[in-house]
């Protein structure tokens, strides 16, 4: 296997063969996308804002009436999975879903399937990004939960990447400005940086409240302020964040080039400099 390609999978307390089949074909998570997941960075062996990620999953189960993990067992399980990885840059995702259940919608049977991966990642770098002509509902009874229903975003990445873009940018249903498929987005004006806050129906990125601290205590001021989606056509400066990418700057929308902008750029230096050393800030 390519190293691009490598998996180390950890399944039912144990690491697997990742060509093994360990998932029932009526797994809830499988037949209506009933489970949540994250996805946080590993650096030399040791995953970043771990507590972080596991309270925002745990939220997530609570949001979809799912009980929560076992803590102690995701915590082992990444930790396996990580010393049989390595020290190279990767991604690891949770994964927990309701289990077995029905082939509907009713209640799945439980209990849950818990899976632990980790794959390779690429360096973060500049976007690109494409505003998709589709909406997040911030009234949706998901809305906010890092839930495995994820074809909405599949569909719209795919869209941006025909458009020229790497990312897609949505709205919400008020015609705001709300998040990517996988970042959250700042713009810069007037020496702050701003974000579309939580009511807006983006998710609560673990990177994006790390940024809005650390910036903060680095004398930046961040704003979570509601932003009409016509303010990101106009914005000189734009960054996204990501537990993959800290943050990055954006240099193009909708085909317009921009300029990385000087509080993108230095609130990612303190990122990169300061997730080296505070592993679970």
């Amino acid at each position: 296997m390519s190293p691009e390609n490598r998996v180390i999978l950890w399944v039912d307390g144990a690491i697997r063969d990742p060509a093994e089949p360990v998932v029932r074909a009526t797994d809830h998570g499988l037949t209506v996308g009933d489970g949540v997941f994250e996805a946080c960075e590993l650096l030399d062996g040791r995953p970043f804002a771990l507590t972080r990620h596991l309270e925002r999953l745990e939220r997530s189960a609570e949001g979809l009436g799912l009980p929560a993990p076992n803590r102690d067992e995701v915590s082992k399980a990444v930790d396996a999975v990580a010393a049989a990885w390595g020290d190279e840059l990767a991604r690891v995702r949770i994964l927990w879903t309701a289990g077995e259940g029905p082939l509907g919608t009713d209640a799945a049977w439980g209990p849950g399937t818990l899976v632990v991966a980790a794959t390779a990642v690429g360096v973060p770098r500049a976007v690109r990004v494409a505003v998709v002509p589709w909406v997040r509902n911030e009234r949706s009874a998901i809305a906010g939960l890092k839930t495995t229903s994820y074809a909405e975003n599949v569909r719209a990445l795919a869209w941006a990447k025909a458009h020229g873009a790497d990312e897609a940018i949505f709205a919400n249903t008020r015609g705001e400005l709300c998040e990517g498929t996988g970042t959250n987005i700042f713009l810069e004006r007037d020496g702050a940086l701003l974000t579309p806050p939580l009511t807006s129906g983006c998710l609560a990125g673990v990177t994006r409240a790390v940024v809005i601290e650390w910036a903060r205590e680095d004398g930046i001021e961040v704003r979570e302020d509601a932003l009409d989606l016509a303010e990101l056509d106009g914005a000189a400066h734009v960054g996204l964040t990501s537990s993959t990418k800290g943050m990055v700057p954006v240099v193009a929308v909708d085909g317009r080039p921009i300029e990385p902008g000087p509080l993108t750029g230095r609130i990612g230096e303190v990122y990169a400099r300061r997730h080296v050393l505070e592993r679970d800030p």
